[in-house]
C-alpha cells in the first residue's frame, strides 16, 4: 500500500497537530495527485487532503476542494474511496464518484466555480 501525507483531523483535541500518514490504494494516491496537479496553477481553487474519522485504518483520507474568487466560495468534501475516476479535461476537471452501470455521481470543477450532477448518465463516444 502506498502512503498519503494529510492533514489531522480537528477533533478530538488531544490529538497531536502534525502531519498524518495514511495507507491508501495505489489508485487513491493517482487521484489525488490529479487532482493536485489541476489545482496548483488555479489560484481560486485549494485542495486539503485530511484525515478521515476512521482513525489508523486504511484509505482514511478526505478531500476538500475549494474555490473562492471574490465574494463567492465553493466547498466540495468527500473520501477519496469514494472516487471511481478523476479526468483532467485541461479546462476542467472532472470527478466521478460511485459509478453504477453508467450512472454515476460527478463534480465538475472549472475556472467559474463547481458544478455537481448527483444523477450523472456516462456516455462513451
Amino acid at each position: 500500500m502506498a502512503r498519503l501525507e494529510v492533514v489531522p483531523r480537528p477533533t478530538p483535541a488531544e490529538r497531536y497537530d502534525a502531519a498524518v500518514e495514511v495507507e491508501v490504494d495505489e489508485a487513491l494516491t493517482v487521484h489525488a495527485a490529479t487532482i493536485e496537479d489541476w489545482v496548483a496553477p488555479r489560484q481560486a481553487w485549494e485542495l486539503t487532503l485530511r484525515e478521515g474519522t476512521d482513525f489508523d485504518r486504511p484509505n482514511n483520507v478526505e478531500a476538500v476542494v475549494l474555490f473562492a474568487i471574490g465574494e463567492q466560495t465553493s466547498s466540495l468534501t468527500f473520501r477519496l474511496d469514494q472516487l471511481d475516476r478523476v479526468e483532467d479535461e485541461g479546462q476542467e476537471l472532472v470527478l466521478i464518484f460511485e459509478e453504477r452501470d453508467g450512472i454515476a455521481k460527478a463534480a465538475r470543477l472549472s475556472a467559474n466555480g463547481l458544478d455537481v450532477e448527483l444523477f450523472h448518465i456516462l456516455t462513451f463516444t
